[in-house]
C-alpha cells in the first residue's frame, strides 16, 4: 500500500527490501524487468528507479557495469584473519564454530520441511542430485569441489528456511570454513566409511525435508557428524566443555538427542579430526 506522507521512494525501497527478507528476490540473482517490478508492486517507472537509487545507496542493490541489478550480498567479507589464525592454534574455537553451525543447520532444515516451497524443493532436489552423482562418480574431484556442492546443498535447505538472517548468518559461517586452515587439510570424504557415513547424512535430511517432517529434519542435520562416540577423548571435553545441545541435555543424552559427536584429536594431527563433521 503506497503511504502518501513518506517519500515515494522509501516506500518502493521498503517494497523491494521486503521482497528480500521473503526470499523472493534472491542474492546475487538478477532483478526482475522494470515493467515486471511495476506490476508488482504497483508503482510507476519513475518511482521504482528512485526505490533502486535508494537501496544502491544502502548497499543492498548493486549493478555492474554494463549488467543488470541484482542484491547484494548483506553480510560484507570480513578481516577473519584472527579467527583463522585460531583455528590452527587453538582447535577449540574450531569445535566452537562447528557447533554453532550444527545448530543453525537444524534450525534451517526445520524451518525448510515446515515452510518450503515446491519450487523450493526443486532447487534443494537438483543440488542433492548433484551432489549425489559427484559422490558416485568414481573419478576423484577435489576437496574445495566437494565443499562447494555441499554447501550449495546446505544453502538450498537454509533458504527454503525463509528466514534470511539465518541465511547471511549460515553464509558467513561457511565463508569463514572456505577460508580457513582446514580448506587445506586432507579430503576425509574420500575415505570409504566416512564417504558412506556423510551420504548417508545427506539422504536423511533431503528425504526428511521433501516430506515435510521438520523435528526429523532438525535431527537428521544436528546429528552425529563423526563415526565415533568418543566424546571424552576430544579437547572439548578434557577443556570441560563437552558438546552442547540446545534441546536441553549432552550429546549422546537420550533426551537431548545426539548432536557434537567428534573424533579424538591425536596430537599432531592438526585440524583434521573436525573435517568430517565440516562438509556433512
Amino acid at each position: 500500500m503506497k503511504d502518501e506522507r513518506r517519500p515515494i521512494c522509501e516506500v518502493v525501497a521498503e517494497s523491494i527490501e521486503r521482497l528480500i527478507i521473503d526470499g523472493v528476490l534472491k542474492v546475487g540473482q538478477p532483478l526482475p524487468s522494470e515493467r515486471r517490478l511495476c506490476e508488482k508492486l504497483g508503482f510507476s517507472r519513475s518511482a521504482l528507479r528512485e526505490g533502486l537509487t535508494v537501496l544502491r545507496g544502502r548497499g543492498i542493490i548493486e549493478t555492474a557495469q554494463d549488467r543488470d541489478s541484482h542484491v547484494a550480498r548483506l553480510n560484507r567479507e570480513q578481516d577473519t584473519s584472527p579467527l583463522i589464525h585460531l583455528f590452527s592454534t587453538q582447535p577449540r574455537t574450531l569445535y566452537d564454530l562447528l557447533d554453532v553451525r550444527a545448530l543453525l543447520e537444524g534450525e534451517s532444515a526445520r524451518l525448510a520441511a515446515t515452510l518450503g516451497t515446491q519450487a523450493d524443493f526443486v532447487v534443494i532436489t537438483r543440488c542433492y542430485e548433484k551432489m549425489l552423482a559427484a559422490s558416485e562418480n568414481h573419478k576423484e574431484i577435489s576437496l574445495i569441489e566437494h565443499a562447494q556442492l555441499d554447501h550449495a546443498f546446505h544453502l538450498a535447505i537454509c533458504q527454503a528456511s525463509h528466514n534470511q538472517v539465518l541465511v547471511f548468518t549460515l553464509q558467513s559461517l561457511t565463508d569463514l570454513m572456505f577460508n580457513s586452515v582446514f580448506a587445506s587439510v586432507n579430503n576425509l570424504y574420500h575415505r570409504p566409511q566416512q564417504k558412506k557415513q556423510i551420504d548417508r547424512q545427506h539422504a536423511r535430511i533431503y528425504n526428511a525435508v521433501l516430506q515435510r517432517l521438520p523435528h526429523v529434519a532438525q535431527r537428521a542435520a544436528r546429528s552425529a557428524r563423526s563415526c565415533t562416540d568418543r566424546e571424552k577423548e576430544s579437547p572439548r571435553y578434557r577443556a570441560g566443555r563437552p558438546p552442547f545441545d540446545s534441546l536441553g541435555g549432552a550429546a549422546g543424552d537420550e533426551q537431548g538427542g545426539n548432536v557434537s559427536r567428534v573424533l579424538p584429536y591425536p596430537q599432531g594431527e592438526g585440524t583434521a579430526p573436525a573435517l568430517n563433521r565440516i562438509w556433512c
